[in-house]
């Protein structure tokens, strides 16, 4: 079965992965943990996948754009709007598997991983400066 769009919401041990076929039907409904997801992913047709930008979505980007699938990386103010029920895991993959099939969406940028260290390097700086002038 061909699963084209793919929406997957990123925790620290469980996602959660939402697909839909060509019909937009749901397809694939699954928890799986942190060290399966690559071999999980290896395994599936190229395919465009939606993911909430946060600190770690840029790395899962990175990772799953070198195993040829479509990373979209999107503002979580914008996925909100298309969450239907309560907020939960599956909820959120739900809607970011609709979010990142609209045609107006934007998207944000990815980061490599030297633009994430400096990133980092900038921040523990201002933290320091902040401490300093308390």
């Amino acid at each position: 079965m061909k699963i084209p769009t793919i929406g997957i919401d990123l925790a620290k041990s469980v996602f959660a992965i939402h697909g839909v076929n060509t019909h937009g039907k749901a397809a694939l409904k699954k928890q799986i943990k942190r060290h399966q997801m690559l071999t999980f992913f290896a395994n599936l047709e190229p395919c465009l996948i939606g993911i909430e930008a946060c600190a770690s979505a840029h790395y899962w980007a990175r990772k799953l754009s070198a195993l040829g699938h479509t990373v979209k990386l999107l503002a979580p103010q914008f996925v909100r709007p298309y969450v239907r029920t309560n907020k939960n895991d599956a909820a959120d993959a739900e809607a970011l598997c609709e979010a990142v099939a609209r045609p107006t969406m934007r998207f944000v940028p990815g980061k490599t991983a030297e633009s994430q260290a400096l990133l980092a390097v900038h921040r523990a700086r201002q933290g320091f400066v902040k401490a300093r002038t308390a």
